[in-house]
C-alpha cells in the first residue's frame, strides 16, 4: 500500500485541461534512449529511470567530485500545484518534462527553463478524500513515438504531442470510483506502454496493463490476484496462472481480500522482452482475516515477469508470503550485468520494504542471493535456499493467528524513492528506514478512515519491542556482489530518491531542506546547497551544447501531502550564478481556543472522528506533515467557519476538501469539541491530552512557529 492515511491526502490544482504557451524545442537532442547516447554535446534524459535498465546513472562527468563545489543554480520555475512531488523529469530535444500533483504535465525549455505549455487532465478533486489512499502526487511521464505520456490519479492513461501539448489520445485504464488510481510513471518497451494502478488499501485487484502506443488502444492485461472463482475466467492474460494462485488463498478472499496493486516497480528488460514489475500487500493486512486457514496468497508481495509482447507469466518470486504488514515489493527495480562466483549475469535487483535486498535472474525469476540490508530482521527466521531462497516465516508474526499482535523489524524499510547504481563502483544507492512497526488484528475496529486494514495501529503488542541496531533513515551503498553494505550516509536521507554520475557522485535531497553530493565510492558529502524545500524525488542530469545540468524538484512537502510552501524546479549547472529569493520568516500562531463545551461523550466521539479522517494530515508530521496544527487553528473559534472548511470545502483550492461525504455538521462539531478541549488542556499543561502518543498534539504552549514539511518522514506506506 502506499501509505497510512487516516483520510485526507490532498492538493489544489486549479487550471482545467488546458495548453498555454507555444512549444518549441530549445535545441536538437539525440534521440537515443539513455544519458549514455550524446551528439552534438546534448545528452537526453528520456526514461524514468534515465536508460532501460533503469540504474539512474549518468555517464555525463563534466561535474566531478573536483569540481561539484563550483555547483550553482543555472534557473528556476516556480510551480503553483500543492501536494506530494514525487516526480522524475524527463529531457527530450532540449525540452523539459515533469508532472505535479494532479497528474499535471509541464514543459520547460531546459536550457533556459521558460515554460512552454501546461496540461491539467482535470482530475475531479473529490476523489482525494473518498476514492484514494494516500496523495495525489505522479512519479513522472514516459517519452515515445513523439508522445508524452502519462498516468492520471483518475485512472486514465494519456499521451499529447510531445512538442505542443495536444492532446492525441486518452485510455481508460481504471475507475476511480472503484478506489482505483494511477500515480506510478508508465514504461515504455516493444511498442507498448506499460502501467499499474494503485488501490491496494481498498478491496481492490490488482494489474498490470499494456497500451500501443500509437493508438492507446489495451493489448493485453495481467491481474495480480485471483478473483470470484463462481465467475469464471476474466479473458486476460492472466487466466492461465489464476487457477494456480487461487489455490493459496483460503475462503472468500475476493470478498475480503485482493489487492496485489501495482502502483510502482516496473522495469522493461529489451534483452529478455519480459516487463518485470513488483505487487503490492493484499487487504485486510492480517492473512488470517482475509485468507483464513493460511496460504501463501499469490502474488501479493511478489515480483513477477510476464512476456512483454503478450502478458503471459513467465516467472515470479515471492518476497513475503502470508504478508500481514504492508510489505509491497513496489520499490523501483533495477536491471544490471554484474559478476558472481566468475560468470557474468543479467539481473535484476530491489530492497523493498522488508528489508531484504534481491539480487534475481531476470530471464529466469532464479534467486541468486537475498540478505537483508536492514539488520535483525524478525518476520522471517532465515530463508530456504534449495526452494529459490524461499523466506522461512516467523510463526510469531503471524499476528491474526496468534491474537497477540507483533513488533515488525523493519517497518517500511524503503518505500518508492528512486535507487540509483554505478557500474563504476558495483554499488547501489538505497535510501533506506532502520525501525520497528506494531500490528494488533482488529476485524472491524479499523482507525485508518476509508482504508480497509483491520489493525489496531495504537494498541502495542504484547511480548518485548525488537531492539534496532543503528536506528534511523539514511543513504546505504550496497554492494549486490559482496552482499553487503559498502558505506552508509547519515548525512543522507531515507525518503529521498538518488541520481549517480561518472563523476564518482550521487545526488540526493538530505534533511534541513539542502540538495547534496556525496562521493559514490566513499560516501563522503563533497557538496550541499539550501533548496527552501524538501527534495524528494529522483534527481536528473542532460547536457545542452557541452554544458551538463542536474536538475532537481524542491518542494514544501515531503513528498505526500499539501504543505504551506513554496514548489519548484531547480536547475544547476557549474558556475551558475542564479540565486532563489530569501525564504520567507516562519510565521507564529497562537494557542488561544474558546471554552470547552460538550460533555465527555461528544469530546470521545470528536476524538474518534478526528482520528479517522484528520490525524494524518494535521498531526505535526506523525504521518505526513504540512497541514495546519489545529491546537492552533482560529477556526476553533468559529463553529461556521470550522463548518465551512470541513464540510462546504471552502479551502479546497489550499487543499483542504469538502468532507460532506463523509462528514455531518454534527461530526465537525464534534471535532472541533474534541479540539478545543484538548486545546484548552495543552494550554493549562503542555503535553499530549487525549489518546495516544501522537494523536494528542506538540507539547508547546503560548505560541510557536507554524507547521513546515519536514525533511524525514516516519516511516509510512505511500503508493
Amino acid at each position: 500500500m502506499r501509505r497510512l492515511i487516516f483520510g485526507l491526502v490532498v492538493a489544489a490544482g486549479v487550471a482545467a485541461y488546458s495548453q498555454s504557451g507555444a512549444a518549441t524545442a530549445a535545441s536538437a537532442g539525440t534521440t537515443g534512449a539513455s544519458t549514455g547516447a550524446a551528439a552534438a554535446g546534448n545528452v537526453q534524459w528520456v526514461r524514468h529511470g534515465g536508460d532501460p535498465n533503469e540504474q539512474r546513472y549518468s555517464e555525463l562527468k563534466q561535474v566531478t567530485v573536483d569540481n561539484v563545489k563550483q555547483l550553482g543554480l543555472a534557473w528556476f520555475a516556480e510551480i503553483p500545484e500543492r501536494g506530494g512531488y514525487q516526480s522524475t523529469p524527463l529531457v527530450v530535444d532540449g525540452v523539459l518534462y515533469m508532472t505535479a500533483p494532479w497528474s499535471s504535465l509541464y514543459a520547460f525549455d531546459a536550457k533556459s527553463g521558460k515554460q512552454l505549455w501546461k496540461v491539467d487532465p482535470q482530475a475531479p478533486r473529490e476523489i482525494a478524500g473518498t476514492s484514494i489512499c494516500c496523495n495525489i502526487s505522479n512519479r513522472g511521464a514516459a517519452y515515445a513515438d513523439g508522445k508524452i505520456i502519462w498516468g492520471t490519479i483518475d485512472g486514465r492513461l494519456m499521451a499529447v504531442n510531445a512538442k505542443t501539448g495536444q492532446k492525441i489520445w486518452e485510455s481508460r485504464v481504471a475507475d476511480s470510483k472503484r478506489q482505483y488510481s494511477i500515480t506510478g510513471a508508465p514504461r515504455i518497451g516493444d511498442g507498448l506502454v506499460f502501467i499499474g494502478v494503485g488501490g491496494g488499501e481498498f478491496y481492490t485487484r490488482g494489474f498490470l496493463a499494456a497500451y500501443d502506443v500509437k493508438t492507446g488502444k489495451r493489448v493485453w492485461k495481467f491481474y495480480t490476484v485471483p478473483g470470484d472463482p463462481s465467475k469464471g475466467p476474466d479473458g486476460e492474460a492472466s487466466d492461465d496462472v489464476m487457477p494456480m494462485a487461487a489455490k493459496t488463498w483460503r475462503g472468500k478472499w475476493w470478498e475480503k481480500g485482493g489487492g496485489g496493486s501495482t502502483w510502482d516497480g516496473i522495469v522493461y528488460d529489451p534483452q529478455t522482452d519480459l516487463v518485470i514489475f513488483g505487487t503490492g500487500n493484499g487487504l485486510p493486512w492480517p492473512s488470517e482475516l482475509r485468507s483464513p486457514g493460511g496460504g501463501d496468497n499469490l502474488f501479493i508481495a511478489s515480483i513477477l515477469a510476464v512476456d512483454a509482447k503478450t502478458g503471459k507469466y513467465r516467472w515470479h518470486y515471492q518476497a513475503t508470503p502470508m504478508d500481514s504488514f504492508d510489505f509491497d515489493n513496489t520499490a523501483p527495480l533495477t536491471l544490471a550485468d554484474i559478476t558472481i562466483d566468475g560468470k557474468r549475469k543479467h539481473v535484476v535487483m530491489q530492497a523493498p520494504k522488508n528489508g531484504v535486498f534481491y539480487v534475481i535472474e531476470a530471464a529466469t525469476g532464479k534467486v541468486i542471493s537475498a540478505d537483508p540490508y536492514v539488520p535483525r530482521i524478525n518476520w522471517a527466521l532465515g530463508f530456504d535456499k534449495a526452494n529459490n531462497w524461499k523466506p522461512i516465516l516467523n510463526p510469531e508474526a503471524n499476528y491474526g493467528k496468534t491474537g497477540k499482535g507483533f513488533y515488525v523489524l523493519p517497518s517500511q524499510a524503503h518505500v518508492w524513492h528512486p535507487q540509483s547504481f554505478n557500474p563504476n563502483t558495483g554499488l547501489m544507492y538505497v535510501p533506506m528506514r532502520r525501525g520497528v512497526g506494531s500490528f494488533y488484528a482488529e476485524e472491524g475496529g479499523r482507525i485508518l478512515g476509508n482504508q480497509m486494514v483491520d489493525v489496531n495501529l495504537a494498541r502495542p503488542p504484547e511480548g518485548k519491542r525488537p531492539e534496532v541496531e543503528n536506528p534511523g533513515a539514511y543513504l546505504l551503498a550496497w554492494d549486490p556482489v559482496a552482499r553487503k553494505a559498502a558505506w552508509e550516509q547519515r548525512e543522507g536521507s531515507g525518503s529521498a530518491g538518488t541520481l549517480t554520475t561518472a563523476g564518482n557522485l550521487v545526488f540526493q535531497g538530505i534533511p534541513g531542506k539542502k540538495f547534496a553530493a556525496f562521493r559514490a565510492d566513499t560516501g563522503a558529502k563533497v557538496w550541499e546547497v539550501d533548496a527552501q524545500g524538501n527534495v524528494v524525488p529522483g534527481p536528473i542530469t542532460y547536457a545542452i551544447d557541452g554544458v551538463q545540468y542536474i536538475a532537481a524538484i524542491s518542494s514544501a512537502s515531503t513528498g505526500f501531502a499539501a504543505a504551506a510552501g513554496r514548489n519548484r524546479l531547480l536547475v544547476y549547472k557549474l558556475n551558475g550564478n542564479v540565486e532563489l529569493p530569501p525564504a520567507p520568516p516562519p510565521v507564529q500562531q497562537v494557542l488561544n481556543p474558546p471554552p470547552d463545551f460538550g460533555d465527555e461523550a461528544m469530546h470521545a466521539r470528536g476524538q474518534d472522528l478526528y482520528q479517522r479522517n484528520c490525524s494524518g494530515c494535521h498531526e505535526g508530521g506523525r504521518l505526513f506533515s504540512g497541514f495546519p496544527d489545529l491546537n492552533y487553528t482560529v477556526a476553533l473559534n468559529a463553529p461556521d467557519l470550522f463548518k465551512a472548511i470541513v464540510v462546504d470545502g471552502a479551502l479546497a483550492e489550499n487543499g483542504m476538501i469538502s468532507f460532506k461525504n463523509t462528514l455531518t455538521e454534527q461530526d465537525a462539531e464534534a471535532i472541533r469539541s474534541f479540539l478545543t478541549a484538548r486545546a484548552n488542556e495543552l494550554k493549562r499543561n503542555p503535553r499530549p491530552a487525549f489518546g495516544p502518543p501522537g494523536a494528542g498534539g506538540p507539547p508547546n504552549q503560548g505560541t510557536r512557529p507554524a507547521q513546515g514539511a519536514g525533511a524525514q518522514p516516519p516511516p509510512a506506506a505511500h503508493q
